[in-house]
Order: C-alpha cells, then structure tokens, then sequence
C-alpha cells in the first residue's frame, strides 16, 4: 500500500510541476535533480509586454531555491487605455504566482508604474526570507514610443 502511495504522490508532484507557460527546461546535470525552468508571463492587462522567468526546479524536495531571475520586454502595443487599467500604488498588483514549495513559499511578480520616468517595472521576489534575505530580481519595460507614452509638456 505504501508502494501506490509513494507513486500517486510522485505522480502529484510531477503534475504541479508542469505548467503551461514553461517554454524552456535546462538540466544541471546528470548528478542532480535540479533544473532550471523558464516561465514567459504575458501581463493579463499589459497585453503587450512578456516577461521570462527563469528559476531552479528542484525535482525531488519538498521546496525549491528561491533565486529567479526575470527579463521583461515589450512584444506587442502598450495602449494608454492598457495603462489606465491597471494599479498605480506604489506596491502595484500582482501579475504572477508560482508555488516554490509546501510550505507556503511563492514566487510572485509584481507591476509597477514608475509613473515619472513613465516606465513599467517588474519585480519577481519569493515571500519566505532564505538566508538573512528575501530573493528578488527588476526588469523595466519603458513606455517611449507607445501609445500609453505621455509627451513633455511643452514649454
């Protein structure tokens, strides 16, 4: 009994591993079951910006690490209506979530508009502290040339 239980288990992990936005896989190695996987994220309300977010997979333990890295760059128009949509707080709004572990550890990616310099920020942090620090990666994807970008004032 305990044989079915261990294989339904590892059948379980197996599937939540899977995700339909994985677009590249690269092994460590043959010594390890570590893997690094790249997620592409396109903003659901930013239609016109993807992020790619690469992280370790750990295969076999019940938490992966919490590095993860993340480039964003604009793939499609960005609409001033798009940016109208969206939350202009300082802390953004949540995008992305991705479960790391089993014990309640994510990794999540957040939009913010640095409304200034007219840009928008993406950061992907893990929400449980690793070794003194909560790992956390930025990439920026300017409005210039969009149609969400607002012109200087004129003089």
């Amino acid at each position: 009994m305990s044989l079915r239980l261990l294989i339904v288990l590892l059948s379980i992990l197996a599937l939540l591993a899977c995700s339909d936005s994985e677009v590249g896989d690269v092994s460590l190695g043959i010594f390890t079951t570590k893997d690094i996987k790249i997620d592409a994220l396109q903003d659901p309300i930013v239609t016109g910006v993807t992020c790619h977010i690469s992280s370790i997979e750990a295969n076999l333990d019940l938490a992966d690490p919490s590095d993860s890295s993340i480039a964003c760059r604009q793939t499609g128009p960005i609409t001033a209506a798009m940016i109208a949509a969206i939350d202009k707080s300082d802390s953004g709004e949540i995008v992305f979530t991705k479960s790391k572990s089993v014990f309640f550890k994510n990794m999540k990616v957040r939009r913010i508009l640095d409304h200034e310099s007219q840009t928008l920020m993406y950061v992907s942090y893990s929400t449980k502290e690793t070794s003194g620090s909560y790992k956390h990666s930025l990439s920026t994807v300017p409005l210039w040339e969009t149609d969400a970008y607002v012109g200087a004032p004129s003089i």
